[in-house]
This record gives C-alpha cells, sequence and structure tokens, in this order.
C-alpha cells in the first residue's frame, strides 16, 4: 500500500505520526488489494480500527477511518461485519455534527441503498447513533431509510431492522413513534418469516415504554396477544422469556386484565420448551403482580398451573420450575406455603430427575426464612436424608453444602440425633469430591459447634478411620486432622491428632505416608516447639529418607515449609539465643554448616539447603 499524498498534505504531523497513518493504509490495502483476507485477520482490523482515533489526530480527523470500516461493513462474514458496525458506532461518537452530517450520515445511507444484502443489514445497526446529533432534514431521511429497510425483500435485513427497532424507537421523537414505529412494529410482528416476528417481540419492551399508558392498550396489546398465541414455538418461546420486562412495561392494570390470561396459556403450551421458558418467570411474574390481589390471582390462576407443571413429562420443564417454584414461599406466606407448596417441594425432592432434585435442594434457604427450620426439618428431613444417599454424586454433593446452613438451625442436639450419622458416612463416599466436601463439612460444623463437641463426637471417629483397610478412608483421617486442627486447638491437635498422624508415617501405602509430611506441615502451626522438636522432627527425618521418591519430596518440602513458620514466629526475634537455636535446628536435617572467617560454608546436597543457607545469611547480618 503507497502512503495517500492527500492525507501527507492535509496532515503537517511528525514523522512518528506519518508512520501510523501509513500503517493504517497499509493495513487498510492489504485487506483490499491482496490474498489476507483471512476472516480472522478482516476481525482484528475491525475491531483495532475503533481505537485509532487519537493516532489519526483525533476527532478532527477521525473521518477518515469511515472507508477501510465501511468495506469491512459489507463483507460476508457476520462477525466481522458486527465488529465493524460496533466500531462505527464508537467512532460516531467522536464525530462532530457537523462532520456527522458530512461524513457518517452518507455513510449510512450508501449501505442502506447498497446492492448485496450484507451493507443494508449493517446500516440497520447506525441510524440510533447519527439520528439524534443531525438536522431535521436529515433525519427525515434516516426515518425514510429505516422505513425501507424494514420492508426490505431479504429476510436478513428485516430481521436486523426488528432486532433494532427499540433501540431506533427510544431515540425518536414522542410523535414519530406513534407514527411510524407502531406500524412498522405490527409489520414485523406479522411478517411470513418467524426468525423476523420473535424479534419484533423484544421490540415491544423497548416501545411499551415509551407510549402512555392510554395507548398502550390499542396500539401495543392487540400485537402482543397475537404474538402469545403465534403458530411458531419460537416466537410464543420469546414472549415467555421476554415476559416479566413485558409486564413492567405495560403496568398492573394490563398484566390484570391481559398478561395473567397469557401466562397460563404459556404455563400450558404444546410445546415443551414454551412451558420450561414460562416456568422460569413464574418467580418473577408473581412477583410483579399489583399487592392488592397478589395473593388472589396467584392461588387461582396460576397455582394450578404449577401443580400441572410438578409432575410435566418432560425433565426440563420441571427443572425450570425446580429452580424458582421455592421463591414463591416468601410470596405467599406461611400459611400457604404450608398447605399448598410443601407438598409440591416434597414430589419434586422425589423426582427422578437429579437436576429437578438439586435445584429444591439448593433453594430451601428460602422455605427456612418463611416456615422455620423446625416446619422445614418435619417436613422434608425425610426425603432430605434419603437424598444423601442418592446414586447421582451431584445431588449428594448439594446435600452437603445446604448442611451447615441446616445443622446450625437445628441445633446441636438434634443435628446428634437425626444427621451426625450421615455427615460421617459422607467421609467414607467412593466419590473424592464427596469426600472433599464432607471433610470441608466438618470443620465448619466444628466452627458452629464448638472444640468440645467436636472432641466428644467427630475427632473418635475420625481418628478411628485411621485403622480402616482402605487407604483411600486412612488418607481422608489425614485431610480431615488437616481441616479440623485450627477448629480444634493446640491441645486437642497435640494429645488426640498428632500421635495418630505420626503413627500413620509406618503406612504400607506411600500415598498415605507423603500425606503424612504434608499433614505434618500443615498442622505445625498449631503445635507447640516442643512438640515440633522432639516429636515431629524424627519423623520427618526418617520420611526424608523413604525409599519412594514422593514421600521423600513431601517430607523435604515440610521441613522447608516448619522453618519458613519459624522464621515469621516470635521465637526469632534476631537475639543470640534464638539464633543458636535456628542454627541447631538446621543443621539437626541438613549437612554441617561453619561460619569461618564471616562467611557461611555448607555442604548443599539438595534444594532446601539453599533455602537454609540464605536464611542463615541473613540472620548473620541482622545479628
Amino acid at each position: 500500500g503507497q502512503f495517500d499524498p492527500e492525507i501527507g498534505t492535509k496532515f503537517c504531523f511528525n514523522l512518528k505520526m506519518y508512520s501510523i497513518i501509513h500503517i493504517f493504509y497499509s493495513s487498510y490495502h492489504l485487506w483490499k488489494y491482496t490474498i489476507y483476507d483471512e476472516d480472522e485477520v478482516l476481525l482484528a482490523l475491525a475491531e483495532q480500527l475503533g481505537n485509532f482515533t487519537m493516532l489519526v489526530g483525533g476527532p478532527e480527523y477521525v473521518h477518515c477511518l469511515l472507508p477501510p470500516l465501511e468495506s469491512l461493513a459489507t463483507v460476508e462474514e457476520t462477525v466481522v461485519r458486527d465488529k465493524a458496525v460496533e466500531s462505527l458506532r464508537k467512532i460516531s461518537q467522536e464525530h462532530s455534527p457537523v462532520d456527522l452530517e458530512v461524513h457518517f450520515e452518507p455513510l449510512v445511507k450508501r449501505l442502506a441503498s447498497g446492492d448485496w444484502f450484507t451493507s443494508r443489514t449493517s446500516a440497520c445497526g447506525l441510524f440510533s447513533v447519527c439520528y439524534p446529533r443531525v438536522s431535521s432534514t436529515v433525519k427525515a431521511e434516516i426515518r425514510q431509510h429505516f422505513r425501507t429497510l424494514c420492508s426490505d425483500d431479504t429476510p436478513m435485513v428485516r430481521r436486523a431492522a426488528a432486532s433494532k427497532l427499540g433501540e431506533f424507537a427510544k431515540v425518536l421523537e414522542p410523535e414519530y413513534v406513534k407514527s411510524d414505529i407502531i406500524s412498522l412494529f405490527t409489520a414485523l410482528a406479522s411478517d411470513e418469516q418467524d426468525s423476523v416476528r420473535l424479534l419484533a417481540v423484544e421490540a415491544c419492551v423497548s416501545i411499551a415504554t415509551l407510549l402512555p399508558q392510554e395507548d398502550l392498550e390499542t396500539l401495543v396489546m392487540p400485537t402482543l396477544r397475537q404474538a402469545a398465541e403465534d403458530k411458531s414455538w419460537r416466537v410464543r418461546y420469546m414472549v415467555a422469556d421476554k415476559f416479566s420486562e413485558l409486564q413492567k412495561a405495560v403496568g398492573s392494570e394490563i398484566t390484570k386484565n391481559d398478561l395473567v390470561p397469557a401466562f397460563q396459556n404459556l404455563l400450558k403450551d404444546c410445546e415443551a420448551e414454551v412451558r420450561a421458558a414460562a416456568a422460569n418467570k413464574v418467580k418473577e411474574f408473581c412477583e410483579n403482580l399489583p399487592e392488592d390481589n397478589r395473593e388472589q390471582i396467584i392461588m387461582t390462576h396460576i397455582l394450578p398451573c404449577v401443580k400441572e407443571l410438578v409432575s410435566d413429562t418432560n425433565q426440563h420443564v420441571k427443572s425450570a420450575l425446580a429452580s424458582v417454584i421455592m421463591g414463591l414461599s416468601t410470596i405467599l406466606g406461611k400459611d400457604n406455603t404450608i398447605e399448598h407448596l410443601l407438598p409440591l417441594f416434597l414430589a419434586q425432592l422425589k423426582d427422578e430427575c437429579p437436576e429437578v432434585r438439586l435445584n429444591i435442594i439448593s433453594n430451601l434457604d428460602c422455605v427456612n426464612e418463611v416456615i422455620g427450620i423446625r416446619q422445614l426439618s418435619q417436613s422434608l428431613l425425610p426425603a432430605i436424608v434419603e437424598l444423601a444417599e442418592d446414586a447421582k454424586w451431584r445431588v449428594r454433593l448439594a446435600i452437603i453444602e445446604y448442611m451447615p446452613l441446616l445443622a446450625g438451625q437445628l441445633g446441636v442436639e438434634f443435628f446428634d440425633e437425626k444427621l451426625n450419622t450421615l455427615c460421617m458416612a459422607w467421609l467414607i463416599d467412593h466419590v473424592y469430591a464427596i469426600r472433599e466436601a464432607a471433610t470441608c463439612n466438618l470443620m465448619k460444623l466444628v466452627e458452629k459447634f464448638g472444640a468440645e463437641w467436636a472432641q466428644n463426637t467427630i475427632v473418635p471417629k475420625v481418628l478411628g478411620m485411621a485403622n480402616d483397610p482402605n487407604y483411600l478412608h486412612r488418607m481422608t483421617t489425614l485431610f480431615c486432622i488437616n481441616a479440623l486442627s485450627e477448629a480444634c486447638g493446640q491441645e486437642i491437635t497435640t494429645k488426640q491428632m498428632l500421635p495418630v498422624v505420626l503413627k500413620m508415617s509406618n503406612d504400607q501405602v506411600a500415598n498415605v505416608r507423603f500425606n503424612v509430611a504434608k499433614s505434618l506441615q500443615k498442622i505445625g502451626p498449631v503445635l507447640d516447639s516442643n512438640a515440633l522438636q522432639t516429636e515431629v522432627k524424627p519423623v520427618l527425618e526418617k520420611l526424608a529418607t523413604d525409599s519412594d521418591m514422593d514421600v521423600k519430596y513431601f517430607a523435604q518440602e515440610a521441613i522447608s515449609g516448619m522453618f519458613d513458620f519459624l522464621l515469621s514466629t516470635k521465637l526469632l526475634n534476631f537475639n543470640s539465643l534464638n539464633f543458636i537455636f535456628l542454627l541447631f535446628f538446621l543443621c539437626s536435617f541438613g549437612p554441617s554448616i561453619t561460619i569461618p572467617n564471616q562467611r557461611l560454608q555448607a555442604d548443599i546436597s539438595c534444594k532446601q539447603n539453599y533455602t537454609f543457607t540464605g536464611y542463615l545469611l541473613m540472620f548473620r547480618n541482622n545479628w
């Protein structure tokens, strides 16, 4: 690409600026005249040109970016066109009103009247950004171009116009919303292509917010009723998906008279996709109903449909309903929840679809806030206990995650009686994710109920697993000790847990032994210095010479980690006594270390010794 001489005469910038413009035009010509028309290259070019304003001299010269972006907005690849339109929308804000009419608006007209549909679809996204800042004459031309595109022969163009109808309506003057937009909306909502009609539904939300309440019934509602009963399930699906937004836009009176019956029909639709979309909006729809007769509408019109959906033949419908149905309890209150909703919750907890059960379990806290934990436990606890042994591990996982909340509200006595055995059984589950979650669950329970409860109830059972013939269960013991040591405190950890960990260092399985090393490093900060020196150190020394490479590695890591801990504690205050203690501790783990002539010399045989030498050098300097 050659440097454009016109640009050179117009822009009297320094050499660096000339270079930038040259690169810009080289990129443009590279796209236009060479074989480098790969979509990825064009996409990157379309994206970056939107950020070139300052590189071409600022807003005064931003219009020179329009030619390449105009060309990119006409290519066949959709993602490239969309990115070019996005960049054009971005730089349109950099144009002054005069430049907008001189440079940008003609570009929009050229695209809107292009021979190939790609340019016309791109034009649809540009009307709204230039309309507010141009003169009345130009505004009239833009409105005419948009009307033309809404009735274009190509469905792709009408689809693009329908997708931008609501956005364009927001920037029009109120009188033109009634005179122009409503007729376009009605025509697009009656289009022969369902892909156009469903996008008109989306525009309905924006249009409804722009009209006064008295005009909605005559101008919008007939088209909306038609869309809710459209022969295409995709259009009905879009109505269901946008129902809450439509409800807020049209107001409470129209909702009560028109949208409630329409919503009932959508909940009973013959297509499962439509029922699922409507079921997903049940809670939002009920929340937005007028307060004076909300409960009466729900109990009379909505709840019967919900009861049918609980036993729907399609699992996606039941799953969508299960994700929101618990929220109805806060709307209907305690009595209605106990009488009408609890049976539905119980039926869904026993549903054959695991996702349905999972969604109910995940939202139990909504019901708990309304009816209380006692009522909840009496009604749903048997089903929860049954689900705790569900064949699907994700369902069991959801029960575990809910358990700390349930335990905290039930109290320690009720928990020990009903759920303690269940929590311990999860520790030996055949799925690792369940055992891991059960370990975290125990830690949260100890934080709720205290160390004394743990010492009497949990710790003995956990430590008993150290003798289990299954090495995975023995490893779970170590994981539990890691999690519980801090919550239980120094005394319980030193007297009850540490002896078990030390004993397991002789385990025949290498995985258990190197997890012993990791556990000793983990619980080290909880132990006192005497236990570290007299009990932990000899075991780690032994593991550091283990025949298994992994055991040896983790033992050495534990030794290094313990030293890091000692370094950060109050034991190391840079006095001579503590320095001597540190030196003794280190030398007991590694080769001999001497300090002749103010220098450290060490025989380094492993990675940790480098760390030790570095720390000793630091201590020598500070000492």
